[in-house]
């Protein structure tokens, strides 16, 4: 069983900087796929990054390219996900889920972390 716990979130004002986290536990945390989603209130949760389980490939949804980063330490067991030049519409819950099957849809998901933007 794969269990992802997400870190880092908190309030930042507009312009700044913020990592998050994602901590996996079992074995074969290092072999899967790993993304990055968000819902903001009254939305609906939209993807925002993922990466391979060899961390060779990477996409990014278009509003994020160019600003946040995703990465991953297998030795680890984390996956990261730097996030510059934050904007208020980056405002959300920030989900870390495991054993990615579509920009929507994976396997085990994390309770999620709150990131805050001030204007």
């Amino acid at each position: 069983q794969v269990q992802v716990v997400e870190s880092g979130g908190g309030l930042v004002q507009t312009g700044g900087s913020l990592r998050l986290s994602c901590a996996g536990s079992g074995r074969s945390f290092g072999f899967l796929g790993v993304g990055w989603f968000r819902q903001a209130p009254g939305k609906e949760r939209e993807f925002v990054a993922t990466i391979s389980w060899t961390g060779s490939t990477t996409n990014y949804a278009d509003s994020v390219k160019g600003r946040f980063t995703i990465s991953r330490d297998n030795a680890k067991n984390t996956v990261y996900l730097q996030m510059n030049s934050l904007k208020p519409e980056d405002t959300a819950v920030y989900y870390c889920a495991a054993g990615i099957r579509s920009l929507a849809t994976a396997d085990y998901w994390g309770q999620g972390t709150q990131v805050t933007v001030s204007s």
